[in-house]
C-alpha cells in the first residue's frame, strides 16, 4: 500500500489506488473519482477517466473552490469533494465509486445498519443512504455532505458510495471493508435468520471504539 506516515500524497498515489480499486472490482468503466487535498489545492481525477487505467495526465489540480488551475476538465463530481474537505479538516482523501454490493443497497435505499458483525460497529456504526439527486448537481452535494459530519462512508441513492480518510490508503480500506459488509449483509438475508448483536453488545463496541479514538 501507500501513504507511509509523513509522506505527502501525489498523483502517483492516486494512480496506484485507482489500480487497486479496479483489481478488487470496486470500480467499473469510467465511473467514479478520486481526490486528495494538498498544500496547493485539490488533485482530482479528470472527467470521463477510468480509475483502473489512470496516468498523470488524467489528474487535475483545482483550487480549494473547485476551479481548474490547468487546461483540463476535473470530474463533474468535484464540488462534492470540495464541500467534504471544507466540512472535515481531518479528511485528506476521498474515493467515490460504484461497487456492486454497496450500490445494490443504495439502489434499494437501504442503509447498512443491522448489527451483524462487531467489525461493522467498530468501523462504521452504520452506513447511511443519502437522498437521491441528479449526479453532479448542487442538490446531490447538499444531500450527501451532511452525513459526513459523523460518518466516513456514505451511500448515495441510485448512485454509488463515497469514502473518506486521512489519506488514500485509509479511504480505500474503508471502502473495501464497507463493500465486504454489504456482501455479508446480503448473504445473511439469502441464508436467513441472521443473529444480530444485542443492544448491550453494540453499546460495548461503541465504547471500545471511543476508547481507541
Amino acid at each position: 500500500m501507500i501513504n507511509v506516515k509523513g509522506k505527502k500524497m501525489n498523483k502517483k498515489d492516486i494512480i496506484e489506488i485507482g489500480k487497486s480499486l479496479y483489481n478488487k472490482d470496486l470500480t467499473v468503466g469510467t465511473s467514479g473519482n478520486i481526490s486528495i487535498k494538498t498544500d496547493n489545492g485539490i488533485l482530482i481525477t479528470a472527467s470521463g477517466t477510468a480509475l483502473g487505467f489512470l496516468d498523470e495526465e488524467n489528474i487535475v489540480l483545482t483550487n480549494f473552490e473547485g476551479q481548474e488551475l490547468e487546461n483540463k476538465k476535473a470530474s463533474s463530481e468535484k464540488m462534492l469533494h470540495v464541500e467534504i474537505y471544507k466540512q472535515r479538516n481531518d479528511v485528506k482523501a476521498i474515493i467515490h465509486t460504484h461497487p456492486v454490493y454497496l450500490t445494490s443497497f443504495a439502489v434499494c435505499h437501504k442503509a447498512l445498519n443491522a448489527p451483524i458483525m462487531s467489525e461493522n460497529i467498530l468501523y462504521f456504526e452504520d452506513i447511511p443512504v443519502a437522498e437521491y439527486a441528479m449526479p453532479s448537481s448542487k442538490q446531490l452535494v447538499e444531500n450527501t455532505v451532511k452525513y459526513f459530519k459523523d460518518r466516513d462512508v456514505v451511500m448515495m441513492a441510485n448512485h454509488g458510495a463515497i469514502a473518506v480518510g486521512k489519506d488514500l490508503t485509509e479511504a480505500y480500506l474503508k471502502l473495501e471493508t464497507a463493500e465486504y459488509y454489504a456482501k455479508v449483509a446480503l448473504n445473511t438475508q439469502i441464508i436467513g435468520n441472521p443473529q444480530e448483536l444485542s443492544e448491550k453488545d453494540v453499546k460495548d463496541l461503541i465504547n471500545l471504539k471511543n476508547q481507541k479514538n
